[in-house]
């Protein structure tokens, strides 16, 4: 199974971020302005760019540290498919790694969705570090 990984560095407490990656207002203000989400196992965040719909399960939070989704509602190319952030403090940075793995294959939508992720994964980065993302 085909991977997307992306490691970045931010200026910015884990704290902050987590809260940016699990948090309604966290999530809304780099990744989606149409987002429904809670920081619970189980809850199905729910994620709206215009005509799409993805929801996504969240399956693993360990605060300050990691973040785990699945793909449960979506295009057909990301059902099945999970989301992860680990974080590690690096002193006044942030080390993420970044994870949307179990795809199936490397096909345009793949090619799209690594590119897409890099514009949001610096949006999540200005945010921490800026106050202000550039969510879709």
């Amino acid at each position: 199974m085909e991977k997307i990984r992306i490691n970045l560095t931010i200026k910015a407490s884990s704290e902050t971020i987590y809260n940016a990656l699990t948090t309604e207002e966290g999530l809304s203000s780099w990744w989606a302005k149409q987002t429904t989400a809670k920081p619970e196992i189980g809850f199905l965040n729910t994620f709206t760019f215009g005509n799409f719909v993805n929801k996504i399960k969240v399956i693993e939070l360990t605060p300050n540290e990691k973040v785990v989704w699945e793909c449960v509602e979506s295009i057909d190319e990301w059902l099945g498919t999970f989301i992860s952030f680990e974080l590690e403090d690096k002193g006044e940075k942030t080390l993420i790694r970044f994870t949307h793995g179990n795809w199936k294959g490397i096909t345009d939508v793949f090619a799209g969705c690594t590119y897409d992720w890099a514009r949001f994964t610096a949006s999540l980065k200005s945010l921490c570090e800026t106050g202000i993302g550039k969510p879709a």
